[in-house]
């Protein structure tokens, strides 16, 4: 088996989720009553991060919380609904050609993967009509009867996370990772880059495009 795995913040969506669910929230007609304290929260981790005591993986690990904490009031009806309200915004800002080369893919057989530290709910929305045999994204942790579940800590899939994530999905097939694909945008997805034979670049940052020039790597 073959497969084409896709990152999404900077790859098939060219922006980044985080920022766009803050202003989500912040002008939100029914929630933005809760953005004050979702702020409060995360301000010492941004400047914790900013100023170096605080690792980047941190920062964003405990962004998700906080925010997620923050919505910790909604079902996960609710939730889902919350989410849903910005996937227009979202698909306006697509890659397209990156959104092609997943149609292509299908159209060649290969099993196609997303791996995001994004929302799962997030990225199931967002992504629907766009043929994902995968979808591999960060839980939000919710009850049997769909009440949020304080008592368990969400695990976002950033850096070597993805990488696990990804094999734990394909446990049991054999793939053929010389002919499969890749796509990503930072430094951080470069171990998943790794894995085929086929990386792919996109709009990559500074780190990233060095390695990619380096190696002779395709570049969109």
């Amino acid at each position: 088996m073959k497969v084409a795995i896709f990152d999404f913040d900077g790859t098939l969506y060219s922006k980044e989720t985080f920022q766009l669910l803050m202003e989500h929230l912040k002008q939100h007609p029914t929630h933005r009553s809760k953005y004050k304290s979702f702020f409060r929260k995360i301000l010492p981790l941004y400047i914790g991060y900013k100023i170096k005591l605080v690792p980047e993986a941190k920062m964003r690990e405990g962004s998700m919380q906080i925010y997620a904490n923050t919505l910790d009031s909604l079902t996960k009806c609710e939730l889902d609904q919350y989410f849903e309200e910005i996937k227009e915004n979202m698909r306006k800002h697509f890659n397209a050609e990156v959104v092609a080369r997943v149609q292509q893919h299908h159209k060649e057989d290969m099993h196609v993967m997303l791996v995001s530290g994004a929302y799962t709910p997030l990225l199931h929305s967002v992504t629907e009509g766009i043929e994902f045999d995968t979808i591999i994204g960060t839980d939000i942790p919710f009850t049997a009867n769909g009440i949020f579940d304080k008592g368990t800590a969400i695990y976002p899939i950033q850096g070597e996370r993805k990488t696990e994530k990804i094999m734990e999905s394909l446990e049991g097939n054999e793939i053929d990772w010389e002919q499969s694909f890749a796509y990503g945008d930072s430094y951080s997805d470069l171990p998943v880059l790794e894995l085929v034979g086929n990386p792919v670049a996109v709009k990559p940052e500074a780190r990233l495009e060095r390695i990619a020039v380096e190696r002779n790597w395709p570049v969109i």
